[in-house]
């Protein structure tokens, strides 16, 4: 497998430049500046209500920012998703959204079809080019399920797996798009501690073999100091806190907004 990111790029590879989302008189986000540096696993923690699903559905095109921009690689990107998926970004949700009617490899095949190029005639008619691209997408899209730990699931149905294998089909059909930023929202909700360090060891060889970048929002704070190279903190839509997890875990901000007794500057 080859790596999804170029080692030699310089700069930050996802960068948020003062972005604020507001909904009607409530300002949900708030001049946010956040950046991802190449192949760095960062995490964005707060306590409930902080603004972090909010943020993280401006990173990835779901909310159009009322102010701000986010950068991919240098160049801003749209809020759509279908142009952020394009661009390079993909994402699991905090809630599993497979098609439970697919099989895994279906699954991870529906991920894979924004790289291909095959124009609609073609496909229709199912031509040379269509079944050229319709095997490469089908060979790859096994080894991503192989690569998770599923290549037993290729057939299937995505409804009848584990809760646990489910989580990784939908990190596995992500990974197909392909993506040099992996956006992963509660990656580990739902799973028991065993599960919890299987896929903490997936989102380290994510990084370490397929140099993907990755941005998880979590409350497992465990999981996330153990995991993490960087941690932001939001509180009230605000950054709070940034840097290593020693660093945050010590921070009298982070302390007191997990508290409930968040200081007001």
């Amino acid at each position: 497998m080859t790596a999804a990111v170029d080692e030699a790029e310089a700069g930050p590879v996802l960068v948020a430049d003062a972005v604020s989302k507001q909904f009607g008189g409530l300002l949900a986000v708030k001049q946010v500046d956040f950046q991802v540096a190449p192949r760095e696993i960062v995490g964005l923690i707060g306590p409930n209500g902080a603004g972090k699903t909010t943020f993280f559905n401006c990173l990835t095109g779901l909310y159009k920012p009322t102010e701000g921009r986010v950068d991919l690689l240098g160049s801003q990107i749209p809020p759509k998703p279908r142009a952020v998926v394009v661009a390079g970004m993909a994402r699991t949700f905090q809630n599993i959204r497979l098609f439970g009617n697919m099989t895994a490899l279906e699954n991870v095949m529906v991920g894979r079809y924004c790289r291909t190029t095959t124009g609609p005639f073609t496909s229709i008619i199912r031509g040379p080019k269509f079944k050229r691209d319709e095997a490469a997408v089908r060979v790859r899209s096994q080894e991503l399920l192989d690569f998770v730990g599923l290549g037993h699931t290729t057939d299937h149905l995505a409804r009848n797996l584990p809760y646990g294998d489910q989580r990784r089909l939908e990190i596995a059909r992500a990974v197909g798009i392909q993506p040099k930023v992996l956006l992963l929202d509660e990656p580990n909700a739902g799973m028991n501690p065993s599960e919890t360090q299987a896929l903490l060891a997936l989102i380290r060889r994510l990084r370490d073999e397929l140099g993907i970048t990755i941005v998880l929002v979590a409350h497992d704070i465990p999981l996330v100091m153990n995991l993490c190279d960087r941690i932001q903190v939001l509180n009230y839509g605000r950054l709070i806190a940034e840097g290593d997890p020693a660093s945050v875990r010590a921070n009298p901000d982070v302390i007191a907004a997990y508290l409930g007794q968040a200081r007001h500057a």
